[in-house]
């Protein structure tokens, strides 16, 4: 069995944390919690735990949710760790599933799990309305910019990691506050890690999330756009170039040009009357149709390039 460890980061925690902590199964081997700065007991309550697995790592400085995560990860290495499950301090993640959620990277089918809240509807019904919408579109748009089209529901936060794979992370690139799970799947696109959905229904209790669904759709798409257009330029231009490579690139220029055309046709028609002839339509009208087929087939293949070969598999 692999020594598995838990990182809780932990913020204004302490009418939780003592939950999570007697909730952890015995299959784990170490606790790391991380107290980010919380100005309530959280440290204190954490610090009177007699479970000898427990270690705290302390911030002075607020560094946000994914600043203690890291914080977390390099404790849970040091410790000698080689799977690192990620929890909240909030007492949604059930334990009793944390086995389920380590248990493809135990058998070398993954290098980094996550929960998924949405594979059946029953469950779902604990989930609140908005909070569902929320993670349905962001999940969309993760999926795009991530490359990773079987996975669903990114904000969860219930994760874990084989350890090896956490020196690979350029952590600058790492986002440190509500960004952090997208974050993490663009830069573990970027290294061809194995990424797969676990089942785990929705917990809610009388907890409230500080993450605003609105807030995060102003705010990620645009991250996500910019992550996007990295991964297609360092996987399919850079490091290769693929029948993706020309589709992309033919069909945006297509595209352009035809939009740009008839755009150009269709204000002069405005301002000098007139209509175009069929063949300034047609010229305008083909190369759209065109363009737009070629960038339909390159996210075909985009979909068919999930990385399937885990980087800890090569591992000793």
């Amino acid at each position: 069995m692999p020594v598995i460890a838990v990182v809780i980061p932990a913020y204004k925690a302490a009418a939780h944390i003592e939950a999570v902590l007697a909730g952890i199964p015995p299959l784990v081997r170490h606790i790391v919690v991380v107290d980010d700065a919380s100005p309530d007991e959280t440290r204190r309550i954490v610090e009177r735990s007699t479970d000898r697995r427990v270690q705290l790592a302390v911030h002075e400085r607020n560094q946000g949710v994914g600043g203690a995560v890291l914080t977390g990860y390099d404790a849970a290495i040091a410790a000698g760790a080689e799977i690192i499950v990620k929890m909240d301090a909030d007492d949604q993640m059930d334990p009793a599933y944390l086995r389920q959620l380590v248990l493809p990277i135990i058998k070398g089918q993954a290098d980094y799990t996550k929960g998924n809240r949405f594979l059946h509807a029953r469950q779902l019904n604990s989930m609140p309305l908005r909070r569902r919408v929320g993670n349905a579109g962001l999940s969309f748009l993760t999926k795009a910019a991530s490359g990773y089209w079987n996975v669903f529901d990114p904000t969860n936060g219930y994760t874990a990691i084989h350890a090896s794979v956490v020196p690979l992370l350029d952590r600058e690139r790492i986002d440190r506050r509500y960004f952090f799970e997208s974050s993490m799947f663009l830069e573990l696109s970027l290294h061809r890690a194995v990424v797969c959905d676990v089942y785990i229904p929705a917990r809610y209790g009388n907890e409230t999330s500080s993450l605003s669904e609105s807030d995060a759709f102003v705010s990620f798409p645009v991250r996500l756009l910019r992550g996007l257009g990295r991964r297609w330029l360092v996987q399919y231009f850079l490091r290769d170039f693929t029948a993706f490579s020309v589709f992309v690139l033919a069909g945006t220029v297509l595209t352009t040009f035809g939009a740009v055309w008839g755009a150009y046709y269709w204000l002069q028609s405005y301002l000098h009357g007139g209509l175009a002839s069929t063949g300034t339509v047609m010229i305008a009208v083909l190369p759209i149709i065109v363009g737009l087929q070629l960038l339909l087939q390159s996210i075909i293949l985009d979909i068919g390039n999930v990385p399937t070969r885990p980087l800890s598999s090569d591992q000793p």
